[in-house]
């Protein structure tokens, strides 16, 4: 359940409040107030046995005597008799309740647990939904309603904060009413036992109220829910959050590198990345953010151009710009022309662009000139320091009219350093539509700002080259962890982990077992060469601690002595330790190659995670990694592999070529997908991964096994639905339906382009002739929890028809939308798209199928007789729904 009967919680008609007081300073009395006078234009309720009114408002001893039926009720009650108002208010009638009352968490023990099921249970034959319990409430102030014991209403405006803590909340509320900041909704979830942020962004997605949404995270409950939610509202407007919890203290010795790398913190960070949200460090650093990019501006990469009277203020400003990782914009000489001829001879000439302390307004107008006309600036950030012998203001008022005469649409930040000289001139700014910081920092961070929710926006729309990679031989990989199993073992042996790499298709060293040090000597003469002899042993993880490893070794002598000496150290080391025998493997000479680390780890909240970075036995110090959740593609893997400070050293360096990335991020594919395939698998490692300009090649590899009772979390992301291909014959064409894949969009825009104008008309209701880039990316980037597109696909790999479906975040019911190719009429494609469509919505669980035709579509209407749809009457004269009972 997800947005269902929240329009009762957000467009009420009529609230109840149930623990209403006159006793001040109770919270039960300071809801009263807040409802009571906050302009809600329906009745505000009163419930309490013992008065006779609250604030002047008639008061009713219990639900029953209600004069109506209220959509919203507000409880401030003891926790016990929570259930019992749920139950009582859903049989009445009412749809959403807000739960202040504390007393439903585990803190509160075994009568917490059981309180919060009765409550739930209560609520679910009604579909009545809650927020909290522990909450502070609920505020939206453009309907008047401040259900909340906050200690003020706030503004109207046109952002929604939802927050886990309300304590944060009420901070927020007051600091954003010291800024003169409003909110559409203000929504604070507590315990968030029902009502969650997966809920509220599918609300707020398409709320016409709301332009932007604020999020204060604690933790998140339902993976799955809040990342489709997440993805679908970033795409419709900024999403910024701030997640509590970014220090070590939680990280957990582990079997694997990869397990004590993969702290918490950077999955939320790598979750919050993939589903385009901007994270921020603290709360004014949330409405900075939110008010910058609410501004409209649009980065269109990292470079940013300097401004400013005076140079420590541009040093300040560089010195940020770098610790964030963006770039000064290299000048070209037209603009250093320009500013020669404008500004004095000893101004600074590059960016920073100093004008000196007393540059006057025209000087300011003709530098802004100069920057907005520059190629390689993606923004401008322009500073004024307060003189005595020039006006804050009218430089301000230079560089609004600038930005107005240039219609350059650059994005342009400014920072008007100081307090009281300067205040007029950051009003004249801020009026004209100008983001307005008060120093070099704040400045480039709002520019950052930009810069990453682009970069994220960007991921969201990507169109990769390189898709998902199929394994060799998968079955192998299963085989080899259901013997482990069988004999009880979670930890797999190193030969047993390279065979399961290997059946993913990932490089891996050749080797040879030895059960007894003369065995070792044999298998040494066999492979020749040096050798690199290590311990088989499935209780020791970690050789080199134990001395179970020595490299470097040559002829069937050196390694029987070798092998013989590493049994007593081991045996003294690990004297419990089972002791197999011995695994030999090449010594692969690489000089100039890179030690990467690459695994998966399972995180108990977003299911299995991707962990790349740097290698070698100093992982855990260098801590230079980056986490990514499954599945990937090429883009995906590529931007993990940029985020890491190794990533320069792959580029290439003095003698050492670029390593080959390709290879490198398709291990990263590959162990995406062996992570959804094979979610019995904890954790697993491979250190080092050599890559150079050669390739890649896995030396050591771990894996270890979840506990047989230990319960798989399922990935975040919904992977590609797997098994849902078919092949239809139609004219003599064979056909086959699949599922649509990021790289489909191509494909999408070249079927559109040759198609007719009425068959693109009739589809997307718009004259467009050709489908821009980032349609294409959107029509074929779905969530394929909640939509499913098939495309018909012809053996010379031409896209010639889609059927699409598009679910409720009920469940419940789906939208489809179906285009054929126009050479392709009348074969009968669309008929089997839609009978695939209307096979998949039952699977699903779908209660109808609908869609929306325009009546001048007799091809599509006659379609949907044949399959049974009903007609009904659209709001649009011009278009008739039809729906299928499933």
């Amino acid at each position: 359940m997800t947005t269902r009967n929240l329009d009762a919680l957000f467009e009420p008609h009529a609230i109840a409040l149930i623990g209403a007081s006159n006793r001040d300073g109770s919270v039960g009395s300071v809801l009263a107030r807040n409802l009571l006078e906050s302009g809600f234009a329906g009745p505000v309720l009163p419930v309490n046995p013992h008065e006779g009114a609250i604030r002047s408002a008639m008061a009713y001893a219990k639900v029953a005597d209600l004069p109506v039926t209220p959509d919203l009720a507000v409880i401030a009650t003891p926790p016990q008799s929570i259930p019992g108002l749920i139950a009582e208010l859903g049989a009445r009638g009412c749809r959403a309740a807000v739960v202040i009352s504390t007393g439903f968490g585990a803190d509160a023990g075994p009568d917490g647990a059981r309180l919060k099921a009765e409550m739930l249970q209560a609520a679910k034959p009604h579909l009545l939904r809650i927020i909290g319990p522990n909450c502070l409430g609920f505020i939206s102030p453009a309907r008047g309603i401040n259900a909340s014991f906050a200690h003020l209403t706030p503004a109207a405006g046109r952002i929604a904060l939802v927050a886990q803590s309300g304590a944060v909340a009420a901070a927020a509320i007051d600091w954003a009413h010291a800024q003169g900041i409003g909110f559409s909704h203000i929504v604070t979830i507590g315990d968030a036992a029902d009502v969650d942020f997966g809920d509220l962004l599918d609300y707020l997605a398409l709320d016409a109220a709301t332009q932007a949404i604020l999020l204060y995270v604690e933790s998140i409950h339902d993976a799955r829910k809040f990342m489709t939610a997440a993805r679908i509202a970033s795409r419709n407007k900024p999403v910024v959050v701030v997640k509590t919890g970014r220090s070590a203290a939680g990280a957990k010795a582990a079997f694997s590198h990869t397990g004590a790398l993969a702290g918490s913190d950077a999955v939320y960070d790598a979750a919050f990345r993939r589903a385009g949200l901007l994270r921020v460090g603290e709360l004014r650093e949330l409405f900075e953010a939110v008010q910058t990019l609410g501004a409209g501006l649009t980065a269109r990469g990292d470079r940013l151009a300097i401004l400013t009277n005076g140079g420590g203020a541009g040093v300040m400003a560089t010195d940020a710009l770098e610790a964030r990782g963006g770039r000064l914009a290299q000048l070209s000489p037209g603009t250093i022309a320009a500013l020669n001829a404008a500004a004095p001879a000893n101004w600074s000439h590059g960016n920073p662009a100093d004008i000196l302390g007393d540059a006057k307004p025209a000087l300011y107008a003709k530098a802004m000139e100069a920057l907005l006309a520059e190629p390689e600036a993606d923004a401008i950030l322009v500073m004024n320091c307060p003189t005595a012998v020039a006006s804050s203001t009218e430089a301000a008022q230079a560089v609004v009219d600038a930005v107005l005469k240039a219609r350059s649409g650059k994005p342009v930040l400014t920072a008007w350093l100081g307090q009281t000289a300067v205040e007029p001139g950051r009003k004249l700014l801020a009026a004209a539509g100008l983001p307005v910081q008060e120093t070099p920092d704040e400045a480039v961070r709002a520019f950052m700002h930009l810069v990453e929710h682009r970069r994220g926006q960007a991921l969201l729309m990507r169109v990769p080259t390189v898709g998902d990679l199929e394994p060799p031989a998968p079955e192998l990989a299963r085989q080899v962890l259901d013997k482990a199993r069988a004999e009880g073992r979670r930890d797999l042996t190193d030969p047993e982990a390279r065979q399961v790499l290997a059946a993913y298709g990932v490089p891996v060293v050749e080797s040879r077992i030895a059960a007894t040090p003369l065995e070792a000597g044999q298998a040494a003469e066999a492979l020749g060469g040096p050798v690199a002899l290590k311990i088989l042993s499935r209780d020791i993880s970690h050789k080199s601690d134990s001395g179970g490893v020595m490299l470097n070794l040559e002829g069937a002598a050196a390694v029987e002595l070798a092998a013989g000496q590493m049994l007593e150290r081991v045996r003294k080391a690990v004297p419990d330790a089972r002791i197999e025998g011995f695994v030999l493997q090449p010594m692969i000479r690489r000089p100039k190659a890179q030690e990467l680390l690459a695994g998966i780890a399972q995180d108990p909240t977003f299911g299995p995670v991707i962990l790349f970075g740097q290698g070698g036995i100093g992982v855990e110090i260098l801590a230079d990694r980056t986490v990514g959740l499954p599945p990937l593609d090429d883009v995906l893997a590529r931007d993990m592999i940029a985020r890491t400070r190794v990533a320069k050293l792959l580029a290439g360096y003095r003698d050492r070529p670029p390593a080959d990335l390709e290879a490198v991020t398709e291990v990263l594919i590959r162990l995406a997908r062996l992570a959804v395939e094979l979610p019995q698998i904890a954790e697993l490692d491979i250190n080092p991964l050599l890559a150079d300009d050669s390739g890649v090649i896995a030396l050591d590899a771990r894996i270890r096994l979840s506990a047989p009772e230990a319960v798989s979390v399922r990935t975040a992301i919904g992977a590609y639905p797997r098994g849902l291909d078919r092949t239809v014959t139609l004219e003599g064409e064979v056909l086959t339906l699949r599922p649509i894949r990021p790289l489909d969009a191509p494909r999408l825009i070249e079927m559109i382009d040759r198609s007719s104008a009425e068959d693109v008309r009739l589809r997307f209701r718009t004259g467009v002739q050709h489908l821009p880039d980032s349609w294409a990316a959107r029509l074929s980037q779905i969530d394929y929890d909640r939509e499913l597109a098939l495309v018909a696909e012809t053996a010379k790999g031409e896209v010639v028809g889609v059927g699409r479906l598009a679910g409720d975040p009920e469940g419940a019911t789906a939208e489809f939308a179906l285009m054929v190719r126009t050479d392709h009429h009348g074969h009968g494609l669309g008929h089997a798209l839609m009978t695939q469509l209307i096979e998949q919505a039952r699977a699903k669980g779908l209660k109808s199928l609908w869609g929306d035709v325009a009546r001048d579509n007799p091809r599509m209407l006659q379609l949907a007789d044949a399959l049974g749809f009903s007609r009904h009457t659209a709001e649009d004269p011009a278009r008739v729904k039809v729906e299928l009972a499933l």
